[in-house]
């Protein structure tokens, strides 16, 4: 006898209705529902696009978001296939979006720029600086106009947080002890730590915001840690970091990080896990502790999630 397994629920009901979104791919994902979707940016004054994962419990419920942000040369898809993140989303009631790395097809990029500069290297800040400072001004998209447009358009709780991976896990660093009062938790896989003295961060912050060092400090989550604040308003980060990875003293400055939170008296939890490199094998490996670290914060802000 051929058994046929219930087909999970297509999420009908959690369709956006405004005409500022265009969905461009959707697929049944565990038991929920995984999209993309594009949409003009006023922010960025381009077209954007996002992914976006809805659980089951989005259908009747608001869920709590958690903000993935990608790394460099990366997209919205990346973290969305590769990471193995739908299941445990799905198990604790998660909504999960990824927003694309950097604005696209605005005519200031070429294929003489460097990794990091360019499409695929927003590195989630304002610029200020020509010509970027006409497109890439990520930090107030990836803060303010892609929450709000999720907000009008998805059953999203008030509770959120944020975590990334490598310019992502910089990006993550920086919204949260930036904006204390907005997310619950923190975590980030392999972050650029010390983008001030790092040669990709140098780079690109000379780049986008200029030669001034002291321009680009509030990129930098080694001195944001740093600004006094209560015990209360400290939110718990997660640090996974692979001792294999080759970017691991050059570019991302994990002691750096480390000895500023020591320094500040920051909650920080920092593991340095053994053989793994910089890779989504690295992400998907340990992203469901994430996704718990998460979901736990979360719950503490509201009994009824």
């Amino acid at each position: 006898m051929t058994e046929r397994n219930a087909v999970p629920l297509p999420l009908q009901d959690v369709t956006p209705t405004s005409d500022a979104l265009e969905c461009i791919e959707a697929h049944v994902s565990a038991g929920g529902s995984y999209r993309r979707y594009r949409h003009a940016s006023k922010a960025l004054g381009c077209d954007m696009t996002f992914g976006i994962f809805l659980p089951p419990q989005a259908v009747d419920a608001l869920c709590p978001v958690v903000w993935w942000l990608s790394g460099l040369t990366c997209t919205d898809e990346n973290f969305m296939q590769k990471a193995g993140a739908h299941r445990v989303a799905a198990e604790r009631g998660i909504i999960l979006v990824c927003p694309d790395t950097s604005p696209r097809d605005t005519g200031i990029e070429s294929d003489d720029d460097p990794l990091y500069l360019g499409a695929g290297a927003g590195f989630y800040l304002n610029a200020t600086q020509a010509p970027w400072q006409a497109h890439y001004r990520m930090f107030d998209y990836v803060t303010e106009e892609l929450p709000e447009l999720i907000r009008q358009n998805f059953p999203v709780a008030k509770r959120c947080s944020i975590m990334g991976h490598s310019m992502g896990g910089l990006g993550a660093l920086v919204c949260g002890l930036r904006l204390r009062d907005r997310y619950c938790a923190i975590s980030a896989f392999a972050p650029m730590a010390h983008p001030s003295s790092a040669p990709w961060g140098q780079a690109a912050f000379s780049a986008y915001l200029g030669n001034d060092p002291t321009l680009w400090l509030d990129y930098d989550p080694c001195v944001l840690v740093q600004e006094e604040l209560s015990p209360a308003d400290a939110i718990p980060i997660l640090i996974d970091q692979g001792d294999a990875d080759p970017y691991l003293d050059e570019q991302l400055c994990a002691e750096d990080f480390r000895d500023a939170c020591l320094s500040a008296n920051y909650p920080l939890t920092l593991r340095y896990q053994a053989g793994y490199d910089h890779s989504y094998f690295f992400v998907a490996s340990f992203i469901e502790e994430h996704l718990h670290h998460h979901a736990d914060a979360l719950s503490k802000e509201d009994d009824t999630f």
